[in-house]
Protein backbone atom coordinates (compact mmCIF):
# COMPACT_ATOMS: atom_id res chain seq x y z
CA UNK A 1 0.00 0.00 0.00
CA UNK A 2 2.93 1.99 0.77
CA UNK A 3 4.53 1.80 -2.44
CA UNK A 4 1.09 2.37 -4.02
CA UNK A 5 1.04 5.64 -2.48
CA UNK A 6 4.20 6.17 -3.57
CA UNK A 7 3.58 5.84 -7.01
CA UNK A 8 0.25 7.94 -7.06
CA UNK A 9 2.33 10.67 -5.48
CA UNK A 10 4.75 10.40 -8.15
CA UNK A 11 2.45 10.30 -10.57
CA UNK A 12 0.42 13.31 -9.35
CA UNK A 13 3.43 15.25 -9.35
CA UNK A 14 4.88 14.37 -12.76
CA UNK A 15 1.33 15.38 -13.64
CA UNK A 16 1.95 18.96 -12.45
CA UNK A 17 4.92 19.72 -13.97
CA UNK A 18 3.48 18.66 -16.67
CA UNK A 19 0.23 20.81 -16.58
CA UNK A 20 3.07 23.83 -15.48
CA UNK A 21 5.16 22.99 -18.49
CA UNK A 22 2.43 23.51 -20.99
CA UNK A 23 1.09 26.12 -19.01
CA UNK A 24 4.45 27.88 -19.27
CA UNK A 25 4.51 27.18 -22.94
CA UNK A 26 1.22 28.61 -23.60
CA UNK A 27 2.22 31.73 -21.63
CA UNK A 28 5.08 32.03 -23.58
CA UNK A 29 3.02 31.40 -27.10
CA UNK A 30 1.40 34.30 -25.84
CA UNK A 31 4.40 36.37 -25.03
CA UNK A 32 5.49 35.75 -28.36
CA UNK A 33 2.18 36.44 -30.22
CA UNK A 34 2.16 39.73 -28.04
CA UNK A 35 5.42 40.35 -29.54
CA UNK A 36 4.74 39.84 -32.80
CA UNK A 37 1.67 42.11 -32.96
CA UNK A 38 3.46 44.66 -31.41
CA UNK A 39 2.78 44.66 -28.18
CA UNK A 40 4.57 46.31 -25.30
CA UNK A 41 4.15 47.46 -21.54
CA UNK A 42 3.39 51.10 -21.49
CA UNK A 43 0.96 53.25 -19.76
CA UNK A 44 -2.67 52.98 -20.85
CA UNK A 45 -5.18 55.48 -20.97
CA UNK A 46 -8.55 55.76 -21.52
CA UNK A 47 -10.27 58.95 -22.68
CA UNK A 48 -13.05 60.57 -20.46
CA UNK A 49 -15.93 61.62 -22.55
CA UNK A 50 -17.90 63.33 -19.59
CA UNK A 51 -14.75 65.75 -18.68
CA UNK A 52 -14.80 68.44 -18.62
CA UNK A 53 -18.82 69.72 -18.02
CA UNK A 54 -20.68 71.43 -20.17
CA UNK A 55 -19.19 75.10 -19.94
CA UNK A 56 -21.67 77.87 -18.48
CA UNK A 57 -23.33 81.13 -19.93
CA UNK A 58 -23.01 79.64 -23.56
CA UNK A 59 -19.96 80.29 -23.34
CA UNK A 60 -17.92 78.71 -26.45
CA UNK A 61 -13.94 78.09 -26.71
CA UNK A 62 -11.85 79.40 -29.63
CA UNK A 63 -8.08 77.82 -30.04
CA UNK A 64 -7.25 75.97 -27.11
CA UNK A 65 -3.69 76.30 -27.03
CA UNK A 66 -2.48 75.91 -23.50
CA UNK A 67 -2.93 73.45 -20.50
CA UNK A 68 -1.01 73.53 -16.63
CA UNK A 69 -1.99 71.67 -13.89
CA UNK A 70 -1.51 73.34 -10.50
CA UNK A 71 -0.62 71.51 -6.82
CA UNK A 72 -4.52 71.16 -6.30
CA UNK A 73 -5.06 69.19 -9.54
CA UNK A 74 -7.27 71.88 -11.00
CA UNK A 75 -6.66 71.75 -14.79
CA UNK A 76 -5.90 75.26 -16.55
CA UNK A 77 -6.43 76.21 -20.20
CA UNK A 78 -6.38 79.22 -22.41
CA UNK A 79 -7.94 79.95 -25.27
CA UNK A 80 -8.27 82.55 -28.21
CA UNK A 81 -11.51 83.67 -27.72
CA UNK A 82 -11.31 86.25 -30.94
CA UNK A 83 -10.84 83.63 -33.04
CA UNK A 84 -14.71 82.79 -32.75
CA UNK A 85 -16.55 83.73 -35.82
CA UNK A 86 -19.35 86.12 -35.23
CA UNK A 87 -21.81 83.68 -36.44
CA UNK A 88 -20.39 81.35 -33.58
CA UNK A 89 -20.99 83.90 -30.79
CA UNK A 90 -24.22 85.66 -31.78
CA UNK A 91 -25.12 86.37 -28.45
CA UNK A 92 -22.19 88.67 -28.69
CA UNK A 93 -23.74 90.95 -31.80
CA UNK A 94 -25.18 93.90 -31.17
CA UNK A 95 -28.32 93.34 -31.39
CA UNK A 96 -28.11 89.43 -30.84
CA UNK A 97 -28.64 87.34 -33.42
CA UNK A 98 -29.13 84.46 -31.77
CA UNK A 99 -30.00 82.82 -28.08
CA UNK A 100 -26.22 81.12 -28.13
CA UNK A 101 -23.36 81.71 -27.83
CA UNK A 102 -20.47 83.93 -26.26
CA UNK A 103 -17.24 84.23 -26.05
CA UNK A 104 -15.61 82.68 -22.95
CA UNK A 105 -12.78 84.73 -20.67
CA UNK A 106 -9.70 83.62 -21.87
CA UNK A 107 -8.69 81.66 -19.08
CA UNK A 108 -10.21 78.74 -17.35
CA UNK A 109 -9.73 76.74 -14.47
CA UNK A 110 -11.30 73.03 -13.88
CA UNK A 111 -11.79 70.93 -10.60
CA UNK A 112 -11.00 66.95 -10.86
CA UNK A 113 -15.31 66.53 -11.88
CA UNK A 114 -15.04 69.28 -14.62
CA UNK A 115 -16.65 72.11 -13.00
CA UNK A 116 -14.89 75.61 -14.37
CA UNK A 117 -13.50 76.78 -10.56
CA UNK A 118 -11.79 79.72 -12.07
CA UNK A 119 -12.01 82.33 -15.28
CA UNK A 120 -10.42 85.74 -16.23
CA UNK A 121 -8.18 87.15 -18.67
CA UNK A 122 -7.90 89.85 -21.65
CA UNK A 123 -6.46 93.40 -21.48
CA UNK A 124 -6.40 95.15 -18.16
CA UNK A 125 -4.03 98.47 -16.61
CA UNK A 126 -0.45 98.23 -15.72
CA UNK A 127 0.07 95.26 -18.89
CA UNK A 128 0.19 94.46 -22.16
CA UNK A 129 -1.92 91.43 -23.17
CA UNK A 130 -0.99 89.29 -26.08
CA UNK A 131 -2.09 89.84 -29.11
CA UNK A 132 -2.80 86.30 -29.47
CA UNK A 133 -1.92 84.36 -26.34
CA UNK A 134 0.24 80.90 -26.03
CA UNK A 135 0.70 78.75 -23.39
CA UNK A 136 -0.30 79.03 -19.81
CA UNK A 137 1.47 77.35 -16.72
CA UNK A 138 0.85 77.36 -13.30
CA UNK A 139 4.01 77.25 -10.99
CA UNK A 140 5.17 75.85 -7.85
CA UNK A 141 3.61 79.02 -5.77
CA UNK A 142 0.72 78.98 -7.71
CA UNK A 143 1.65 81.65 -10.34
CA UNK A 144 0.12 81.77 -13.74
CA UNK A 145 2.40 82.54 -16.33
CA UNK A 146 0.95 83.43 -19.82
CA UNK A 147 2.68 83.91 -22.74
CA UNK A 148 1.55 85.05 -26.70
CA UNK A 149 2.57 84.26 -30.26
CA UNK A 150 0.91 87.61 -31.70
CA UNK A 151 2.58 89.14 -34.84
CA UNK A 152 2.94 92.26 -35.70
CA UNK A 153 -0.06 94.10 -37.26
CA UNK A 154 0.36 97.35 -38.76
CA UNK A 155 -3.03 97.71 -39.95
CA UNK A 156 -4.27 97.59 -36.09
CA UNK A 157 -1.38 99.55 -34.80
CA UNK A 158 0.26 96.27 -32.37
CA UNK A 159 3.65 95.08 -32.53
CA UNK A 160 4.24 91.76 -32.00
CA UNK A 161 4.38 89.63 -29.07
CA UNK A 162 7.69 89.98 -27.10
CA UNK A 163 6.30 89.89 -23.85
CA UNK A 164 5.10 87.42 -21.32
CA UNK A 165 2.88 87.74 -17.94
CA UNK A 166 2.41 86.93 -14.56
CA UNK A 167 -0.91 86.48 -12.78
CA UNK A 168 -2.20 85.72 -9.52
CA UNK A 169 -5.02 82.44 -10.02
CA UNK A 170 -8.03 85.24 -9.57
CA UNK A 171 -6.41 86.67 -12.46
CA UNK A 172 -4.25 89.71 -10.06
CA UNK A 173 -1.60 91.31 -11.96
CA UNK A 174 2.01 90.58 -10.78
CA UNK A 175 4.50 91.15 -13.65
CA UNK A 176 5.38 91.88 -17.25
CA UNK A 177 8.49 90.88 -18.48
CA UNK A 178 9.74 92.14 -22.05
CA UNK A 179 7.54 94.69 -23.99
CA UNK A 180 4.95 94.46 -26.70
CA UNK A 181 6.67 95.22 -29.95
CA UNK A 182 10.00 95.70 -28.88
CA UNK A 183 11.78 92.03 -30.00
CA UNK A 184 14.74 92.54 -31.71
CA UNK A 185 15.46 88.86 -32.69
CA UNK A 186 17.44 85.92 -30.59
CA UNK A 187 19.84 87.79 -28.88
CA UNK A 188 17.80 90.40 -27.30
CA UNK A 189 18.11 89.79 -23.37
CA UNK A 190 15.26 92.39 -22.95
CA UNK A 191 12.64 91.25 -24.61
CA UNK A 192 11.49 88.02 -25.83
CA UNK A 193 10.11 86.95 -29.28
CA UNK A 194 6.37 85.27 -29.66
CA UNK A 195 6.68 83.13 -26.58
CA UNK A 196 5.07 79.96 -27.35
CA UNK A 197 5.54 78.24 -23.67
CA UNK A 198 7.04 78.56 -20.37
CA UNK A 199 8.34 75.83 -17.53
CA UNK A 200 9.51 77.11 -14.03
CA UNK A 201 11.90 75.47 -12.37
CA UNK A 202 11.46 75.88 -8.25
CA UNK A 203 15.24 74.80 -7.07
CA UNK A 204 16.55 77.54 -9.26
CA UNK A 205 13.72 80.07 -9.14
CA UNK A 206 14.16 80.18 -12.88
CA UNK A 207 11.90 80.04 -15.65
CA UNK A 208 12.49 78.41 -19.20
CA UNK A 209 10.82 79.80 -22.04
CA UNK A 210 10.11 78.45 -25.38
CA UNK A 211 11.12 81.63 -27.42
CA UNK A 212 9.29 80.83 -29.83
CA UNK A 213 7.46 81.80 -32.69
CA UNK A 214 9.39 84.48 -33.86
CA UNK A 215 13.07 84.05 -31.90
CA UNK A 216 14.59 80.71 -32.08
CA UNK A 217 15.96 79.59 -28.82
CA UNK A 218 15.31 78.61 -25.30
CA UNK A 219 15.70 81.89 -22.79
CA UNK A 220 16.14 81.40 -19.16
CA UNK A 221 15.63 83.97 -16.83
CA UNK A 222 15.36 84.75 -13.28
CA UNK A 223 11.68 83.87 -12.54
CA UNK A 224 11.08 87.14 -10.19
CA UNK A 225 13.23 89.86 -12.02
CA UNK A 226 12.60 88.57 -15.57
CA UNK A 227 16.67 89.28 -15.77
CA UNK A 228 17.96 87.21 -18.58
CA UNK A 229 20.68 84.51 -17.54
CA UNK A 230 21.27 82.51 -20.48
CA UNK A 231 20.04 81.36 -23.89
CA UNK A 232 20.79 78.52 -26.69
CA UNK A 233 19.61 77.40 -30.15
CA UNK A 234 20.03 74.04 -31.44
CA UNK A 235 22.98 72.40 -30.37
CA UNK A 236 23.66 74.55 -28.00
CA UNK A 237 24.62 77.52 -30.98
CA UNK A 238 24.17 80.37 -30.55
CA UNK A 239 20.86 81.66 -32.48
CA UNK A 240 21.47 82.96 -35.96
CA UNK A 241 17.51 84.46 -37.81
CA UNK A 242 19.26 85.16 -40.33
CA UNK A 243 20.70 81.79 -41.30
CA UNK A 244 17.36 80.42 -40.76
CA UNK A 245 15.73 82.62 -42.94
CA UNK A 246 18.05 81.79 -45.81
CA UNK A 247 17.42 78.28 -45.43
CA UNK A 248 14.06 78.13 -46.29
CA UNK A 249 11.21 75.62 -44.79
CA UNK A 250 12.39 72.11 -43.54
CA UNK A 251 13.23 69.85 -46.12
CA UNK A 252 13.43 66.06 -44.40
CA UNK A 253 15.57 65.45 -47.42
CA UNK A 254 18.40 67.70 -46.23
CA UNK A 255 20.93 67.23 -43.88
CA UNK A 256 19.72 68.27 -40.28
CA UNK A 257 20.19 72.15 -39.91
CA UNK A 258 22.01 73.53 -36.77
CA UNK A 259 19.59 76.22 -35.88
CA UNK A 260 15.92 75.92 -34.62
CA UNK A 261 13.41 76.89 -36.51
CA UNK A 262 10.04 78.42 -35.58
CA UNK A 263 8.37 77.55 -33.45
CA UNK A 264 10.46 76.60 -30.70
CA UNK A 265 7.22 75.03 -29.54
CA UNK A 266 8.23 73.39 -25.76
CA UNK A 267 11.51 73.65 -23.19
CA UNK A 268 10.94 71.06 -19.93
CA UNK A 269 13.20 70.53 -17.23
CA UNK A 270 13.45 66.75 -15.86
CA UNK A 271 13.67 65.71 -12.71
CA UNK A 272 17.70 64.88 -13.36
CA UNK A 273 17.83 68.27 -15.15
CA UNK A 274 17.97 67.55 -18.30
CA UNK A 275 16.12 70.12 -20.70
CA UNK A 276 13.99 68.69 -23.73
CA UNK A 277 12.79 71.15 -26.41
CA UNK A 278 10.34 70.91 -28.93
CA UNK A 279 11.87 72.23 -32.36
CA UNK A 280 8.24 71.48 -33.99
CA UNK A 281 8.85 71.94 -37.82
CA UNK A 282 12.49 70.02 -37.80
CA UNK A 283 10.20 66.95 -36.58
CA UNK A 284 13.10 66.73 -33.40
CA UNK A 285 13.16 66.82 -30.20
CA UNK A 286 16.87 68.06 -28.23
CA UNK A 287 18.67 67.41 -25.20
CA UNK A 288 20.22 69.59 -23.25
CA UNK A 289 21.92 70.52 -19.94
CA UNK A 290 20.12 73.08 -17.61
CA UNK A 291 23.28 75.39 -19.03
CA UNK A 292 22.51 75.11 -22.79
CA UNK A 293 25.23 71.91 -23.42
CA UNK A 294 23.99 69.57 -26.47
CA UNK A 295 23.47 65.78 -25.45
CA UNK A 296 21.12 63.83 -27.84
CA UNK A 297 17.84 64.46 -29.92
CA UNK A 298 15.14 62.13 -31.77
CA UNK A 299 13.29 62.63 -34.85
CA UNK A 300 9.87 61.84 -35.54
CA UNK A 301 7.99 60.75 -38.31
CA UNK A 302 10.33 63.01 -40.27
CA UNK A 303 8.44 63.33 -42.92
CA UNK A 304 5.91 65.35 -41.63
CA UNK A 305 5.45 68.91 -43.34
CA UNK A 306 4.09 72.25 -42.37
CA UNK A 307 3.02 71.92 -38.43
CA UNK A 308 6.06 69.58 -37.72
CA UNK A 309 5.36 66.51 -35.84
CA UNK A 310 7.10 67.84 -32.13
CA UNK A 311 4.41 70.15 -30.42
CA UNK A 312 4.67 69.73 -26.72
CA UNK A 313 5.65 67.28 -24.40
CA UNK A 314 4.32 66.15 -20.54
CA UNK A 315 6.40 63.98 -18.47
CA UNK A 316 5.20 60.82 -15.99
CA UNK A 317 4.34 61.39 -12.19
CA UNK A 318 6.75 58.58 -10.92
CA UNK A 319 9.62 59.80 -9.33
CA UNK A 320 12.10 58.81 -12.11
CA UNK A 321 9.78 60.20 -14.73
CA UNK A 322 9.87 57.31 -16.96
CA UNK A 323 7.89 58.51 -19.44
CA UNK A 324 7.55 61.27 -22.28
CA UNK A 325 3.94 61.98 -23.50
CA UNK A 326 4.52 63.90 -26.39
CA UNK A 327 1.77 65.63 -28.78
CA UNK A 328 2.02 65.17 -32.85
CA UNK A 329 -0.53 68.18 -33.47
CA UNK A 330 0.16 67.65 -37.42
CA UNK A 331 -0.30 63.73 -37.05
CA UNK A 332 -3.54 63.77 -34.29
CA UNK A 333 -1.66 61.27 -32.21
CA UNK A 334 -0.11 61.44 -28.66
CA UNK A 335 3.40 59.45 -28.75
CA UNK A 336 4.47 57.74 -25.51
CA UNK A 337 8.34 57.64 -25.23
CA UNK A 338 10.88 56.39 -23.15
CA UNK A 339 12.41 59.22 -21.22
CA UNK A 340 15.70 57.31 -20.65
CA UNK A 341 16.54 56.54 -24.52
CA UNK A 342 13.80 58.46 -26.27
CA UNK A 343 12.23 55.00 -27.88
CA UNK A 344 8.64 55.54 -28.97
CA UNK A 345 6.64 52.79 -27.52
CA UNK A 346 3.28 53.44 -28.17
CA UNK A 347 0.89 56.21 -29.76
CA UNK A 348 -3.00 56.58 -29.00
CA UNK A 349 -5.48 58.96 -30.60
CA UNK A 350 -6.35 59.73 -34.37
CA UNK A 351 -7.89 62.34 -35.92
CA UNK A 352 -11.66 62.98 -35.98
CA UNK A 353 -14.14 65.35 -33.08
CA UNK A 354 -15.20 62.40 -31.52
CA UNK A 355 -14.06 61.90 -27.54
CA UNK A 356 -10.30 60.12 -27.91
CA UNK A 357 -9.90 61.45 -31.08
CA UNK A 358 -8.13 64.65 -32.43
CA UNK A 359 -7.93 67.81 -34.61
CA UNK A 360 -4.28 69.53 -34.00
CA UNK A 361 -4.03 68.37 -30.53
CA UNK A 362 -1.28 71.36 -29.20
CA UNK A 363 -0.43 71.11 -25.79
CA UNK A 364 -0.18 68.10 -22.73
CA UNK A 365 -0.02 68.35 -19.29
CA UNK A 366 -0.39 65.35 -16.56
CA UNK A 367 -1.76 65.57 -12.84
CA UNK A 368 -0.48 63.91 -9.85
CA UNK A 369 -2.57 60.88 -10.57
CA UNK A 370 -1.11 60.30 -13.89
CA UNK A 371 -4.02 61.44 -15.84
CA UNK A 372 -3.41 62.99 -19.23
CA UNK A 373 -5.11 66.86 -20.43
CA UNK A 374 -4.90 67.83 -23.80
CA UNK A 375 -6.19 70.97 -25.53
CA UNK A 376 -6.63 71.20 -28.99
CA UNK A 377 -5.73 74.49 -32.02
CA UNK A 378 -7.58 75.53 -35.11
CA UNK A 379 -11.47 74.26 -35.09
CA UNK A 380 -10.61 71.66 -32.86
CA UNK A 381 -11.18 73.97 -29.83
CA UNK A 382 -11.53 71.97 -26.99
CA UNK A 383 -9.96 70.29 -23.51
CA UNK A 384 -9.86 66.29 -22.99
CA UNK A 385 -8.50 64.12 -20.49
CA UNK A 386 -7.48 60.79 -20.70
CA UNK A 387 -7.64 58.51 -17.64
CA UNK A 388 -3.90 56.53 -16.72
CA UNK A 389 -5.38 53.07 -16.22
CA UNK A 390 -1.20 51.38 -14.97
CA UNK A 391 1.24 50.23 -17.05
CA UNK A 392 -0.55 47.42 -19.67
CA UNK A 393 0.45 45.43 -22.74
CA UNK A 394 -1.38 47.84 -25.41
CA UNK A 395 -0.24 47.67 -29.07
CA UNK A 396 2.51 49.89 -30.87
CA UNK A 397 -0.62 52.28 -31.81
CA UNK A 398 -3.94 51.98 -29.84
CA UNK A 399 -6.19 54.09 -32.00
CA UNK A 400 -8.90 55.91 -30.22
CA UNK A 401 -8.58 54.59 -26.45
CA UNK A 402 -12.45 54.40 -25.86
CA UNK A 403 -13.53 53.50 -22.29
CA UNK A 404 -13.44 49.54 -22.51
CA UNK A 405 -11.96 48.77 -25.23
Amino acid sequence: MARRRDVAIGSMFVGALLVLGVTERAFERVADAQAANGMVDAPKFEVDPTFPKPLPNHWQLGETIGVSVDAQDHVWIIHRADALLPGEVGLDQNPPTALCCSKTPPVLAFDQAGNVVAHWGGPGTGYEWPTSNHGITVDNKGIVWIGGNGAANQQAGTGADSQILKFTQDGKFIAQFGHQGKGQGSNDTENFGRVAKIFVDPKNNEAYIADGYGNKRVAVIDADTGKFKRYWGAYGNKPDDALVASLGNYNPELPPIQQFRSPVHCAELSVDRFVYVCDRPNDRMQVFTEDGKFVKEMFYKKKTLGDGSVWDIAFSKDPQQKYIFMADGKNEKVVVLLRETLEVLTTFGDGGRQPGQFFAVHSIAVDSKGNIYTTETYQGRRLQKFVYKGIQKVPRDQGVVWPGK
